[in-house]
């Protein structure tokens, strides 16, 4: 018996033939939840923690890697299921194209993050990446700010690594890296970064991030919202060669 999953259940009232019609799920499917070692597809694993306000690690914790923070599992398991991934940032390379130097900087900026979980997200960031080598990975479009670009993280070596990096990845045939000139007027992205997903069978969900930490978005109205942001940002943007142009002649500046 998953007793977590139980308790959690009865706990917020919930049985199964109501919690399968919450997800959209049929009810035996629920049912099987309850058993030791069945475990539902990530998206579903979402769906049920929220409606049962818990973490979905609390409720299945095998398929998380300790590494990750606990907010971060359910996205950082999604990630991995995706076949496309669109991601917006206005400040900071996106997580699966910094270097390791780069995260480390980033992290470590201020000394709010102790240098022993430092060291277990950096890895975890890395390992993420893989998801860009593997025989089928998912279509990756980014969009940055040129300040993104411009703007000292660590040190110069810090930052010719990172942008020699982000230009020699932008050249995949799966990855896009486009950028936002620093002379275009306030646009809806400034808000904040957003990252939308879509998985194998159509689903689209998104990822926030906030100062504290972030959340899953699966309410349909929300993730249209944030892909009508999604086309309003990528309409500020370079096109592809343009882009990783700029990022070449940019990463010439911190040599």
């Amino acid at each position: 018996m998953n007793e977590a999953l139980r308790v959690a259940m009865a706990e917020a009232g919930e049985t199964v033939e109501s919690l399968a019609e919450k997800v959209r799920v049929d009810p035996k499917t629920a049912a099987r939840w309850l058993a030791a070692g069945r475990i539902p597809h990530p998206r579903t694993r979402v769906a049920v923690a929220q409606v049962l306000r818990r973490d979905a690690a609390d409720l299945w914790p095998e398929p998380f890697r300790r590494r990750d923070l606990p907010w971060f599992r359910p996205w950082a398991e999604l990630e991995q299921d995706a076949i496309g991934i669109r991601w917006y940032e206005p400040l900071l390379v996106p997580g699966l194209l910094q270097t390791e130097g780069y995260a480390r900087a980033v992290l470590g900026t201020g000394g709010l993050v102790p240098p022993s979980q430092v060291d277990l997200i950096v890895a975890s960031r890395l390992d993420r990446q893989a998801v860009l080598s593997r025989d089928a990975p998912p279509q990756l479009v980014t969009v940055i700010d040129e300040v993104v670009l411009r703007r000292l993280v660590g040190d110069r070596a810090v930052m010719s690594e990172q942008l020699t990096h982000l230009a020699a990845v932008a050249e995949r045939e799966h990855v896009q890296v486009r950028v936002i000139p620093a002379d275009s007027p306030w646009h809806t992205g400034l808000a904040g970064p957003f990252v939308l997903g879509r998985l194998p069978d159509g689903t689209e969900l998104a990822y926030l991030d906030n100062q504290l930490r972030g959340q899953v978005v699966t309410d349909p109205a929300d993730v249209a919202s944030l892909g009508r942001r999604w086309e309003s940002v990528t309409g500020e943007a370079l096109p592809q060669r343009r882009s990783t142009e700029l990022i070449r002649e940019v990463a010439t500046t911190w040599t």
